[in-house]
């Protein structure tokens, strides 16, 4: 039998992860980030970039009004986004394909420190200030002739990586 919402066993709980978007802009994917940022247990969301669309009406399509539940900030300067990571004490770690990115698998995550969680815009991906700081690059492996998904989806296997 199906479990309600109200019904299921999971254990609420909130890990040190903070999911850094590096303009993302299409409100699909906006939602979608709240939504699993909030399903894996996110402790805040920063949103790269000027104009960054959080009209609730769009977003809340896929969000299922998880944008009420997750903290969230938007930096507008990549600058101050570095300066806010680097004195953050943060383990910076970038999702992108990269030369000298490794599989997420073998992704290190730190005990006792917080993580940022780096994920790249719809067209261009991670900007090279953030790549130039990050602790790891991590990329899925991927099988197929396209050689990336959408982020949204990559988020999500990196973060149930990060959290199981």
């Amino acid at each position: 039998m199906q479990l309600t919402h109200e019904e299921n066993q999971f254990e609420r709980k909130t890990f040190p992860i903070t999911l850094v978007c590096d303009h993302i802009y299409f409100q699909q994917n906006i939602g979608s980030l709240f939504r699993i940022a909030e399903a894996f247990g996110v402790e805040n969301i920063i949103f790269l970039g000027k104009d960054i669309p959080l009209t609730p009406r769009k977003i809340n399509k896929t969000s299922r009004s998880t944008h009420l539940h997750v903290p969230h900030l938007i930096i507008e300067e990549t600058k101050d986004a570095v300066e806010y990571l680097t004195e953050g004490n943060f383990e910076i770690i970038a999702l992108e394909i990269a030369n000298n990115s490794k599989p997420l698998k073998e992704v290190i995550i730190p005990d006792n420190q917080k993580i940022a969680l780096l994920i790249g815009s719809e067209i261009d991906g991670i900007s090279a200030e953030l790549l130039k700081i990050s602790n790891q690059i991590v990329h899925i492996n991927m099988f197929g002739k396209n050689s990336s998904m959408n982020v949204v989806q990559a988020t999500s296997i990196a973060l149930y990586e990060f959290t199981s």
